[in-house]
């Protein structure tokens, strides 16, 4: 019988512009860079985008897509027996000199042993020597917590992409023969972590209580990052009508949060906060104009770039729509919101992420039910016609009053919202986004545990059966399984690694981890003490774990921390005596 084989989906590649081809008859290094999930989850990806164009713009490499099938995980009997293929050529995994790997989404580490399986390369990286691939894990995963993949790739990169790829490249290019030699080189280079030189000590109770390292390894990686963001464009290199944002052309506005989230790991692990010139975004705007007329400015709080309002209306002039990938209620004006009703935007999202004052001081949001309702009355009365409220149920501390307090601020801004529409003779729909906390490596709640799975369906079946009731209003919620498996990857040692293959089948997370010797509660619901040494702290962040324990206690105390100042290089750093960088 002929061996199936999952060709490039030919459709997509016609439908796309911006695509890069590079002849494979010329001696080029050869680089895979594969997004392990689906062609439209990747390529609404502005970061994997923005390396596809970076690696591909260096004299003699080569780099080519992959992304997981879409029926890849209903074909597991036969995925030994199905190649998978570059989208650009159609070349085999085995063809490349490097596989890297960009992650974005920790549940994501569940496809890569489909991946692997498909190009029928062994998963570990012990089982693999010369002969194969190199290979590499990149993406925001790999600085917030690299350990869980430690046995299945042989390099991850700290850090942006930008600082990280010219000194690897150049090691790269002069092909050291053996495996071992080359991963010699590389670990001495700023932003690489080769996990094989490092060697974890575990307490019988199953802490870690040591990082050996060998091979002239650093004791710490330092994440590296890109000073001046106006140095390398960031924007839909790639134009496709197949996939999320197909319709609009991409452009990163800035880097990092100045506002100090204790719960958002992107608000610590891409600081310090950068912006982009008012020039240099134009410049990409007028870019992005000639393939699509409407703009998505991307960032972690597009309303907190300094420029924002002449960034809009330079859009505007150029005969442009705008969409924002966020807003931030204390920094809405009535002329952002204006400019966001002429740029034809029906629907906004905001983020209240807890119902009372109390649980917002705990996690340094740094708003006041009076800023969210004022903001709203905005948006309303700006003729935003739809809003959508995110909400994170569990937090430490969180009590029912806080459960109380959501939907009585739903309600609050459902009146609002429901007396606008009356007056426009058109009744818009309010939708919450409710969602498990989740603690995070690097961030003050990092010694936190999640709450337990019971308690947090409980509290999602009050808040359903209370939201039902509030007119024009609905209520989303991920899964409370999947939030679960999010924070035993996202907090996990290397021990979990080997547990990949059985959960990319399907198998039950919590039985999964008995089998294995390990205790899911230990990773998941735990609270950590404050002398615990973290699997993840093999990467120096930049940021004083001092400082991330003092803001944990802080939020514990209902009190807030201020945000900190752009112009810091990196924040933690500058103790809360001295109060400056």
């Amino acid at each position: 019988m002929a061996k199936k084989k999952y060709h490039p989906d030919k459709s997509s590649l016609a439908q796309e512009t911006g695509a890069i081809f590079h002849s494979w008859n010329e001696d080029r290094y050869r680089i895979a860079l594969i997004y392990p999930n689906t062609y439209h989850h990747g390529m609404s990806n502005l970061g994997f985008l923005s390396v596809y164009q970076l690696l591909n713009q260096r004299d003699g490499c080569l780099c080519e897509r992959f992304f997981l099938p879409d029926n890849a995980k209903s074909d597991r009997s036969s995925q030994s027996v199905v190649p998978l293929v570059s989208l650009e050529s159609g070349h085999l995994l085995t063809d490349f000199d490097l596989i890297a790997f960009s992650i974005s989404f920790e549940n994501d580490y569940l496809n890569i042993p489909t991946i692997f399986s498909l190009a029928g390369i062994p998963f570990f990286s012990v089982e693999r020597d010369s002969s194969w691939p190199l290979v590499l894990f990149g993406g925001v995963c790999a600085f917030i917590n690299p350990e869980p993949l430690a046995d299945v790739v042989d390099l991850v990169a700290i850090g942006e992409a930008e600082p990280i790829l010219p000194g690897l490249l150049d090691v790269l290019l002069h092909r050291p023969v053996k495996k071992e030699d080359c991963l010699r080189e590389l670990v001495l280079l700023p932003g690489i972590y080769v996990p094989k030189f490092y060697s974890p000590e575990y307490a019988q109770s199953g802490e870690m209580t040591r990082l050996n390292r060998q091979g002239g390894a650093p004791a710490q990686v330092t994440r590296q990052f890109l000073t001046d963001l106006d140095q390398s464009p960031s924007r839909s290199f790639i134009q496709t009508e197949k996939t999320e944002f197909g319709h609009m052309a991409l452009t990163e506005v800035s880097r990092g949060c100045s506002r100090g989230c204790r719960f958002c790991a992107a608000g610590f692990v891409y600081l310090p906060p950068r912006e982009r010139s008012l020039d240099n975004l134009l410049e990409q705007v007028s870019i992005g104009l000639c393939e699509r007329n409407r703009i998505g400015l991307v960032a972690a709080a597009v309303s907190d770039y300094a420029n924002i309002q002449e960034l809009q209306q330079g859009i505007l002039d150029r005969n442009g729509q705008i969409s924002m990938s966020s807003l931030r209620l204390d920094a809405l004006t009535v002329a952002e919101v204006e400019i966001l009703h002429q740029a034809g935007h029906k629907s906004v999202a905001i983020a209240p992420e807890a119902g009372s004052q109390k649980l917002r001081d705990s996690i340094n949001k740094g708003i006041s039910e009076e800023q969210i309702l004022a903001s709203v009355k905005m948006l309303a009365d700006g003729g935003i016609k739809n809003l959508k409220l995110y909400f994170i149920i569990g937090f430490p501390g969180e009590q029912q009053e806080d459960l109380d307090a959501i939907i009585t601020l739903t309600g609050n801004i459902s009146a609002i919202w429901r007396e606008a529409g009356r007056k426009r003779g058109q009744l818009g729909n309010l939708i919450l986004s409710v969602n498990p906390f989740i603690p995070k490596p690097f961030t003050p709640f990092q010694w936190a545990g999640m709450e337990a799975e019971k308690v947090l369906k409980k509290k999602l079946r009050f808040l359903q059966s209370s939201i039902s009731r509030i007119p024009n209003t609905r209520m989303n919620h991920e899964s409370v399984r999947t939030a679960v498996l999010q924070t035993f990857l996202s907090r996990g040692d290397r021990r979990i690694g080997r547990l990949l293959p059985q959960l990319s089948t399907g198998e039950n997370l919590k039985q999964t981890c008995k089998k294995s010797g390990l205790q899911l509660d230990f990773y998941v619901t735990r609270e950590r003490a404050v002398t615990e040494l973290f699997p993840w702290e093999v990467i120096d962040q930049g940021i004083k774990r001092l400082y991330l324990w003092q803001e944990y206690q802080r939020g514990k105390q209902g009190k807030t921390t201020s945000p900190c100042v752009p112009t810091c290089r990196r924040c933690g750093i500058c103790s809360e005596e001295v109060n400056s960088c």
